[in-house]
């Protein structure tokens, strides 16, 4: 049996420093992954015991009424739309099983192959890269002031940054999206985090027309319910834009049966119509960012970018197993920057996604 060639699991490495952090009197502080703590919202929980008599099967496309509710919570939350006044086309949104398989398998569902390249930031998510090494194209990884490389078929963007924090403006993701589409490469922006801006930061979506100019040809986002709505486990994700894309993306999905189960559709539904959850989970990590991070910066580390998303960026100007260790050493977690890329080498990334209390835990452990 020949299984693709892909690097190991990262956070596997993980296991000897987990050991240590784990060993603390009061216990660890998981502070190395990105998944929610925080209780499903009672309306959403509801929506999906509501629907537990789903026999049949479910509608790969989703049901109309959830991809109606997709297109209203993108144009109020985001500005999403042809135009002012002109919404996207419900017919082109499509969901998906959480985010992370629709970025592992876009490249093999848009046919792209060896002689295809697939870029993305230099300092990414893994599974961008392990896509394109899915999909047997390749991968090439290009800063935001690099020009995209020859043979480029796709490109994602991924504003707010996981890892990083950082936020690309309204004129950078529209010089990108032209350069992508002078070259013809299909633009996918990995939008999970667009609804976790610092405060006083504005985020922009691909799908706003001061970026795409009043045509969404060769666009898709990608958006989850994972964070806003913290349904992580509920495997909750879209992706919508060109309609011509997501009508070939919704063909392969129905041959090979990449459908959403119908109560966690419904789920959806109310999680998308409901704004008030998702303020409040903003509020909730705009809290621990400001608990986390001076108590970061008051240890020594410096805390780069870091205005949106789950994550603080930080570095002590060493190796980043060092910091690491030295970390768990007090009993804290964290990621090595070196699972984004290897511009990462000196950083860790720290994740807002404990409670409050172990939050607070490790500020003043790193007091000590």
């Amino acid at each position: 049996m020949r299984f693709p060639a892909l690097p190991d699991f990262p956070w596997d490495s993980l296991a000897g420093a987990a050991a240590v952090a784990r060993g603390h009197p009061d216990g660890v502080v998981d502070l190395s992954v990105g998944t929610p703590v925080d209780p499903v919202p009672a309306a959403v929980g509801e929506a999906l015991c509501a629907a537990w008599d789903s026999p049949g099967y479910p509608q790969t496309w989703g049901t109309p009424a959830l991809r109606e509710a997709a297109v209203e919570a993108l144009a109020r939350r985001h500005g999403a739309g042809l135009s002012a006044t002109e919404g996207l086309d419900p017919d082109a949104v499509l969901p998906t099983i959480g985010s992370k398989e629709l970025v592992a398998w876009l490249p093999t569902l848009l046919g792209l192959g060896a002689d295809d390249v697939v870029a993305f930031p230099d300092l990414a998510y893994p599974t961008y890269e392990v896509g394109a090494q899915l999909a047997g194209a390749r991968p090439a990884r290009v800063a935001d002031d690099e020009p995209l490389p020859a043979g480029t078929r796709l490109v994602w963007l991924n504003s707010p940054s996981n890892p990083t924090g950082r936020v690309l403006d309204a004129a950078a993701l529209t010089d990108r999206v032209a350069e992508a589409r002078a070259m013809g490469a299909v633009v996918a922006a990995d939008e999970c985090y667009l609804a976790l801006p610092g405060p006083g930061v504005r985020t922009t979506s691909v799908l706003d027309p001061v970026v795409h100019g009043g045509g969404v040809d060769g666009l898709l986002a990608v958006h989850s319910l994972s964070k806003t709505s913290n349904l992580a486990g509920y495997r909750a994700g879209l992706v919508v834009g060109d309609p011509a894309l997501v009508a070939g993306l919704l063909q392969v999905r129905k041959h090979a049966g990449m459908i959403v189960p119908r109560p966690v559709q419904e789920a959806m539904t109310v999680a998308l119509r409901d704004d008030a959850h998702a303020a409040e989970t903003r509020a909730r990590y705009d809290g621990r960012r400001r608990v986390l991070r001076p108590a970061l910066e008051a240890a020594g580390l410096r805390v780069e970018h870091s205005e949106a998303g789950l994550y603080l960026w930080a570095t002590a100007d060493e190796p980043c197993r060092t910091t690491v260790d030295r970390l768990a050493a007090r009993g804290i977690l964290v990621a090595p920057g070196e699972f984004y890329g290897p511009a990462g080498g000196a950083h860790v990334r720290v994740a807002l996604t404990a409670s409050d209390e172990r939050i607070a835990a490790a500020a003043e452990r790193l007091a000590d």
